[in-house]
């Protein structure tokens, strides 16, 4: 589920996804601008298609690894320290 398998395509795995979501993610943004912009990235391939359920479970997972904020309404990166 989180990485691809003979059974869960490679676009369809959590990682994928997160990493999409991660790309456009340039300025804090709320929910359901960013899913915009998603749908709008897969330019109507659907053997690629993303549910929203798939994308809320991708940002579950970014949340969990520490990877997104949420703040104010809007998700932002959470830039790593060096």
């Amino acid at each position: 589920m989180i990485l691809p398998t003979k059974h869960l395509s490679e676009h369809r795995a959590i990682m994928t996804v997160g990493a999409e979501i991660l790309r456009h993610l340039n300025e804090p943004t709320t929910v359901s601008r960013l899913w915009e912009e998603m749908k709008a990235s897969q330019g109507g391939k659907p053997s690629i298609r993303l549910s929203f359920d798939w994308f809320i479970l991708s940002l579950d997972w970014l949340y969990l690894i520490s990877a997104v904020t949420f703040k104010e309404g809007r998700i932002s990166k959470i830039r790593p320290s060096v």
